[in-house]
């Protein structure tokens, strides 16, 4: 369920579908209306997702609307933001962090994908 800002909504019954079956590496940005942290960060997640489009998926899920996988998770601080390749967490950030560290967890993650596809 793709959006006019680039990123994609997840819920509780399209995660799989969406995160873990991705064929690119997915951003998850776990977040809640009422968060103000969520809200400072969630406009830069945005430009990200504009981007990176076509080389990173970004996705967002709320964890009020989708608890259950917020639980599977042990998201218990928002935003709390997950990086998954293949299926697998590989990187995690708790809290607001400004868009230069998001931009080396976007380039890390691409860098290490090519890595892995050029081995196969």
């Amino acid at each position: 369920m793709s959006n006019s800002k680039g990123y994609v909504t997840v819920t509780d019954q399209n995660f799989k579908s969406e995160v873990l079956d991705a064929k690119e590496p997915v951003l998850v940005d776990f977040w809640a209306e009422w968060c103000a942290p969520c809200r400072i960060i969630g406009p830069v997640i945005e430009k990200l997702a504009a981007e990176y489009k076509g080389r990173v998926k970004v996705a967002k899920l709320d964890v009020d609307a989708s608890p259950v996988t917020a639980s599977t998770y042990q998201i218990h601080s928002i935003p709390t933001l997950l990086v998954f390749r293949n299926g697998q967490i590989v990187d995690r950030v708790i809290g607001t962090v400004s868009k230069s560290i998001l931009v080396e967890k976007f380039q890390k993650v691409i860098a290490t994908t090519k890595a892995a596809t050029l081995k196969v």
